[in-house]
């Protein structure tokens, strides 16, 4: 089994259910559900902190989210790859992240797979224990994007009300 990351509001279910979820980069409203999984918990970290405009040490005492490990369809691996430089923008493009998922969708597209944008380059590289705890090889983060609801996959919270490291907040690829 293989798992992706998903920070979601404690007093909420890990994955949206309808078509009231606000829009994000991959989404546009009403276009939902759309469920957000990061291959880090670092990123799925940094997708929260990003999107909140989170860049102050002091602000990550207030948080209390929760972090799942979300399980993996199995046909993951066919999720459709995308290259598109708006993919790591700002706020700005998101309408042409909504417009080339929409696109996706229509053409048959049940599952998308991005880089992330709320994570700098290299900085999904998790530690390491050797002679104490250092940062691993750099490489870059993912999200995965599942289209509709999926009901027979599990989930385990991992974190009930936590909130990131300051570690976290300086992988962050925050919104100019």
């Amino acid at each position: 089994m293989r798992a992706g990351f998903r920070h979601a509001d404690a007093r909420f279910p890990f994955f949206w259910e309808d078509a009231t979820q606000p829009p994000a980069r991959w989404h546009a409203a009403g276009d939902g559900p759309a469920q957000y999984l990061a291959d880090t918990s670092d990123g799925a970290w940094a997708e929260f902190l990003r999107h909140e405009e989170i860049t102050d040490i002091a602000d990550l005492a207030g948080i209390a989210r929760s972090i799942w490990a979300v399980q993996l369809p199995d046909d993951i691996d066919d999720a459709h790859p995308v290259a598109l430089p708006a993919a790591i923008g700002d706020l700005d493009s998101y309408g042409d992240c909504q417009a080339y998922a929409a696109a996706q969708r229509a053409a048959g597209v049940t599952m998308l797979f991005a880089p992330s944008a709320a994570l700098e380059r290299g900085c999904a590289r998790g530690q390491v224990t050797n002679a104490g705890l250092h940062e691993a090889t750099n490489r870059d983060g993912h999200v995965h994007v599942l289209y509709g609801t999926y009901p027979t996959l599990s989930a385990w919270r991992i974190v009930e009300r936590g909130a990131p490291s300051a570690r976290v907040l300086g992988l962050v690829r925050h919104f100019s």
